[in-house]
């Protein structure tokens, strides 16, 4: 199978489902935070292995607490993914913390400061929105 196929799409998609739904109302680890999101999850064309970002809304020495928690609960997801989805093979699962939602959070508060600054500049120099 293809890395970009319709399948493994599919797959890809139904795997982020699943264990989003198991980490949201499964996992009782205290070390798993409940605001925790599976943001993606990609499984090899073989269906050996998956990579799943996930994100949390904890401080970083929470987060990497979050992982070793999400780790030792791989075999119970494994198992639950086994008899959710028919696959040929249940693929080891790998999490990674994905930091794409905070670093998109902080680009938007530099975006606006910046745009804040701006006006403000503009505003002390009596220019208008039309002058620009």
């Amino acid at each position: 199978m293809r890395k970009d196929s319709i399948k493994n799409t599919r797959i890809n998609s139904e795997v982020m489902k699943i264990l989003a739904e198991l980490i949201r109302s499964e996992i009782k680890d205290p070390r798993v935070p409940q605001f925790t999101s599976v943001t993606d999850a990609v499984v090899a064309p073989d269906l050996k292995t998956c990579k799943v970002w996930v994100s949390f809304l904890c401080d970083e020495d929470q987060e990497k607490d979050a992982l070793k928690g999400l780790k030792s609960a791989e075999g119970f997801l494994r198992r639950e993914l086994a008899r959710q989805l028919n696959l040929r093979n249940t693929p080891e699962l790998t999490f990674v913390a994905d930091h794409s939602i905070s670093y998109g959070n902080h680009m938007s508060s530099v975006i606006d400061r910046v745009a804040k600054e701006d006006a403000e500049r503009r505003k002390s120099r009596g220019e208008t929105d039309d002058d620009v």
